[in-house]
């Protein structure tokens, strides 16, 4: 933790809070008897199961365990974990409840996922008699702890980016002397982004992080060598003021705390492949009917879907499209969901182990549609059917009438009171089903 330093009257006061290893915590409060006495932990999955890591305690990580990895890879590395599932309607719980405590301290808070918040002091100094940031942070961190029995690590800064940096600092990982709290006062930002890789910058992807490595730039440091024209003229103008200012610390962007949807999904890991189109179809219905009724749960209506496939090689691919019109009807979503996995299994076959729908740029997104996303027969083979490529229709007002009305009859009797024929029909056996 650095040492206390008179802050400035016009610097802003931004903190990033992160539950520490939150899946993992969780799931040792919901068995304390089980997992909360495991100290090789792994949440995601039952051994045997086809899912993957959602999260490891520390010590699995040391054995090279990691996010998104199948528990059956992760077993292989760390045999003697104990492996559990994620306990998610409890995870939501304590996410909201670390969020109202945060609510007492900050007038801004915005949630960034279930485990992470940004906070905006400014204005508060004196509401805490002008006591260092971190001297706050620290009050904030033992509120948590004393309301959730979670443990939080708390990145303070002037910007979004240098305490989404500082975070990392700050958490008590094994081997350090990190105490929860890390503070980067008003004109250190760029001397405290040396200690970085441009790797470990948010928005640097591998595809960039390797073209930058081309050009020598690997550490923050090297970058901060180059000044702005020298990048941009590498770079181009965009990519070039990007870095420049990122290397820096330097990032406007302001703390909200209106919560966007920006995307409704429903996806499921299947216990055996599924081999054949129409199995593959029908589960992909299934998963429409399910996100559709989740979107018109928000009232939101979406321009946006794409398609997720993960066949038996972990070879995951995606497919997407923008429509000219909003969405919202189940039979809308199944047939542009369907169009779009058609195209993925022209261009590539084989079984497959997980499916998945996402639902975005809704009718109160002000986001412009990105220009990739317009084009339908981006993932098509050439001999492709046209009616793989042919646009889904818009929702017809009969349609959205039926749609409402099988939402009345479910939301009285239950979301599988009534079902599309085909999902009644008796399908192939598809192992145990792993849905999010």
């Amino acid at each position: 933790m650095n040492s206390a330093a008179p802050e400035s009257n016009t610097a802003r006061r931004i903190l990033l809070v992160d539950a520490d290893a939150f899946f993992v915590a969780v799931a040792r409060q919901v068995d304390p008897e089980g997992a909360g006495k495991a100290k090789l932990l792994i949440v995601g999955g039952r051994p045997g199961s086809r899912g993957v890591v959602c999260s490891a305690s520390y010590e699995c990580r040391a054995y090279g365990v990691r996010s998104a990895m199948p528990i059956s890879r992760a077993l292989k590395l760390c045999p003697e974990a104990m492996c559990v599932p994620v306990p998610r309607g409890v995870c939501g719980t304590k996410s909201r409840e670390i969020q109202a405590v945060l609510a007492q301290f900050a007038p801004i808070v915005q949630a960034s996922s279930i485990d992470e918040w940004y906070c905006d002091l400014g204005g508060t100094e004196a509401l805490y008699g002008h006591e260092p940031l971190e001297v706050t942070a620290h009050r904030i961190r033992d509120a948590v702890k004393a309301a959730t029995g979670l443990n939080v690590s708390i990145g303070c800064g002037t910007t979004r980016l240098v305490a989404k940096m500082a975070v990392e600092v700050a958490k008590p990982k094994p081997g350090t002397q990190a105490n929860g709290v890390h503070y980067v006062a008003a004109g250190t930002e760029a001397q405290f982004m040396t200690r970085f890789r441009l790797a470990d910058i948010p928005g640097v992807g591998p595809r960039f992080a390797e073209r930058l490595a081309r050009m020598g730039l690997v550490t923050v440091p090297d970058a901060q060598a180059w000044n702005v024209e020298a990048l941009i003229h590498r770079l181009g103008e965009r990519g070039g003021k990007w870095l420049g200012r990122r290397v820096r610390g330097i990032d406007e962007s302001a703390v909200s705390s209106r919560d966007r949807q920006k995307q409704v999904s429903r996806e499921s890991t299947y216990g055996r492949n599924l081999l054949d189109d129409d199995t593959i179809e029908r589960e992909l219905l299934r998963l429409a009917v399910r996100v559709s009724a989740d979107l018109r749960r928000q009232a939101l209506r979406a321009r946006t879907i794409t398609v997720k496939l993960r066949t038996s090689d972990f070879k995951t691919r995606t497919a997407q499209r923008s429509l000219d019109h909003f969405i919202e009807s189940e039979g809308a979503v199944s047939r542009a969901a369907t169009s779009l996995l058609r195209q993925l299994r022209a261009q590539r076959g084989g079984p497959v182990r997980l499916l998945g729908i996402a639902l975005s740029h809704f009718d109160d997104d002000d986001t412009p549609l990105p220009p990739a996303v317009a084009q339908l027969g981006l993932f098509a083979d050439p001999k492709a059917s046209t009616d793989a490529k042919a646009p889904p229709e818009p929702d017809a007002a009969k349609e959205r009438a039926l749609t409402k009305a099988l939402d009345r009859i479910r939301d009285r009797f239950g979301a599988t009171s009534i079902l599309p024929a085909r999902l009644v029909e008796k399908s192939s056996d598809t192992g145990p089903r792993v849905e999010e």
